[in-house]
Formats: structure tokens, sequence, C-alpha cells
């Protein structure tokens, strides 16, 4: 009895054990699903691509733009295919990407660094941002944005 008690006991060991390395093996996965997504995301605006825009976005969507306003799916689709050209960017990246796991949801901060015409002068800025993610269905899609501007 005793010796059955061990087993099943060691039985439990190794099943919690590689429960966590599957569940950590699935983080790396995610985590590299959502820098992914960051990189489209970011390439999608700098080519104001609404099509590839609109497969990484989910149907429920707001954006917290950097003024407060809040933006529901619609606006932001109809000013993502122009906000680019129009705000006069000459230049515009990321960096210091960050995410961060809270089961089905994740959030993803980075900073961009961006170069805009305005009045005739380059100016240079940056922004945090952090997009918040679900995974539905086994793909991830990012239901909000919210945009912070960092002053200078």
């Amino acid at each position: 009895m005793k010796s059955q008690l061990i087993q099943a006991f060691l039985v439990l060991a190794s099943l919690q054990s590689f429960s966590q390395v599957v569940k950590k093996d699935d983080r790396i996965v995610d985590r590299a699903a959502l820098s992914k997504l960051n990189a489209q995301f970011i390439k999608n605006f700098i080519n104001h691509d609404t099509v590839a825009h609109n497969e990484i976005i989910h149907k429920d969507f707001v954006c917290i733009e950097n003024n407060g306003t809040i933006e529901n799916r619609k606006e932001y689709m109809k000013n993502w295919a122009i906000d680019y050209p129009n705000g006069g960017f000459t230049s515009f990246t990321y960096q210091d990407e960050f995410i961060r796991f809270f089961g089905d949801v994740a959030l993803v901060r980075s900073k961009s660094v961006y170069t805009r015409i305005k009045n005739g002068k380059a100016i240079s800025g940056t922004s945090v941002y952090t997009d918040t993610y679900i995974k539905e269905n086994g793909r991830w899609w990012c239901i909000q944005a919210q945009i912070t501007p960092v002053l200078n």
C-alpha cells in the first residue's frame, strides 16, 4: 500500500511538472505571436493598411487616443487609413517591447519613436502605448489600444 501511494505521488508530481512545461512552452509561442502582431500593428500604421489591420483587431475594439478621446472600431478604422500621412510622419518605429500575460489576456507595451513635420519643422517625439489582446478560439485579437504621449 505504501509503495502504491509513493508511485501515485510520483505520477502526480511528474504530471504537474509536465503541465508547467507545457504552459511555459505555450507562453513562449504566445509571446512570439504577440510580438509579431505588435510589429504588424506598426507596419499597418506606416502603410495605412486597413485590410491587414482588420485582421488583427477585435470586433469590439476601442482606442484611447493620446488626447483622451475614445474611438470605437468603426471610427478608428476610418481614421487609420489617413492618420500616418496626415500626421506628417517622416519616421515611425517602436522599441522596449514588454509583454505580460493574465490568463487569456495579454498586455503589449512599447514606446513609439517618431519624427514628423509640423509647421515646416521636424519634430521628434515619443509615446508609450499599451495594446490589450484577448485569446479567442486559439488566436490573439487586439481588443484595446491606449496611447500616452511622453512629454519632452
